[in-house]
């Protein structure tokens, strides 16, 4: 049976171009045109991604639905929209997408990010257990868990990935292109302002306890 992705997108044109375009690429589209239709057929069905439009009709936008699915999901998100301010891109990935798309776009080039990240977001299975630990940070890559004093500190796939990447590489001047290529792979197209994004976002999860500092010009070393 093939993959689902739904699509949440209220522009016929562009809904039915993306379904030819998935189909193509053997995934199953399921089509929704309003933020409410779309949580009713995330909860109801079993997909591998979701992409997103910005603009919907209707009480819930489509920052409403990703808010909605990253509380309680961890599905990978393409953001759609017409919107191509550098803003609009930080916000968007900042309340949970995976990439951010601005129309007009090309579906392959879509198609192509959307594999890049599945293949990304695809689940690890380590032969080896490894934890890392640095004061009172615990990473354990076996269990996919980390923690801070004892307790566990909620991340996504991708905080996690970047938080081990970062322990293993302590002490050095890492680029935005060498954390891509380290956790996201060389194969990324987003934007590289999703490293920023996810390093703010551990830098409010573990507060001091993790010294990222930002190397002006390179890109960020943990002390």
């Amino acid at each position: 049976m093939a993959p689902a992705v739904l699509v949440v997108e209220d522009d016929p044109s562009i809904a039915e171009l993306l379904r030819a375009y998935l189909e193509r690429a053997t995934f199953e589209p399921l089509i929704a045109t309003s933020g409410e239709q779309a949580l009713a057929m995330f909860n109801s069905s079993s997909v591998v991604a979701v992409i997103l439009d910005l603009n919907l009709p209707g009480a819930l936008d489509g920052l409403d639905v990703c808010r909605t699915l990253r509380a309680t999901s961890e599905v990978p998100i393409v953001m759609l929209s017409a919107r191509d301010q550098e803003l609009d891109r930080i916000f968007g990935l900042e309340i949970g997408a995976d990439d951010y798309v601005t129309k007009p776009f090309s579906p392959r080039e879509l198609i192509a990010r959307l594999n890049a990240i599945l293949r990304r977001s695809a689940p690890q299975r380590p032969l080896v257990p490894a934890i890392e630990t640095m004061g009172p940070i615990t990473w354990d890559q076996r269990r996919r868990s980390a923690s801070l004093n004892g307790l566990n500190v909620p991340l996504t796939n991708r905080e996690f990935d970047l938080l081990g990447f970062l322990l293993t590489h302590r002490g050095l001047a890492l680029s935005r292109r060498e954390l891509l290529d380290g956790v996201w792979g060389p194969e990324w197209y987003g934007d590289d302002r999703t490293v920023d994004v996810h390093i703010r976002q551990l830098r409010r999860k573990f507060g001091d306890a993790l010294p990222i500092s930002t190397v002006w010009g390179v890109g960020y070393r943990l002390a």
